[in-house]
């Protein structure tokens, strides 16, 4: 277990509009307002096609991370995640899990990592700052090489 106290700074809120693609509305966003990290607490949208984590096949070791992707359309989504400095690229890693009704089919759910998302009509979020200390999330090459969020 690993813990730190977060220094907190800013909050924005956020919309994203019809037809953006998620992740590339929060970099845009963490861009233009200096946002390196933070989290965000919730999100609420929709989104017209997304991919999570999600595998149909059998695991060959259940213990390890699931790197397949699945496939969703027209969902209503409900999300959280937290938002990583990457000293690489002076950018965000972000790390976005989602519960999403898949509306058309009588809103059955599916609940994992957020991998590629396209809104639909709206997306709205919160996204507060973390200004201490440095967040970032260096791959872990003794488990399975997952990205970890670290501290300091």
């Amino acid at each position: 277990m690993r813990a730190h106290e977060l220094t907190v700074g800013r909050t924005f809120g956020v919309t994203f509009d019809h037809g953006e693609d998620f992740f590339e509305a929060l970099s845009t966003c963490c861009r233009d307002n200096g946002v390196r990290q933070g989290y965000i607490p919730s999100f609420i949208g929709a989104f017209a096609e997304a991919e999570i984590v999600g595998a149909c096949e059998k695991l060959e070791d259940p213990d390890a991370p699931v790197w397949a992707k699945t496939y969703v359309t027209n969902v209503e989504a409900f999300g959280a995640g937290t938002l990583a400095h990457d000293p690489a690229t002076g950018g965000i890693l972000p790390h976005i899990h989602v519960s999403a009704g898949l509306k058309a089919q009588s809103a059955d759910g599916r609940t994992s990592h957020l991998l590629s998302a396209k809104v639909q009509f709206l997306s709205e979020l919160l996204i507060v700052e973390v200004t201490s200390p440095t967040m970032t999330r260096p791959r872990n090459a003794d488990l399975y090489d997952v990205p970890l969020l670290t501290f300091g």
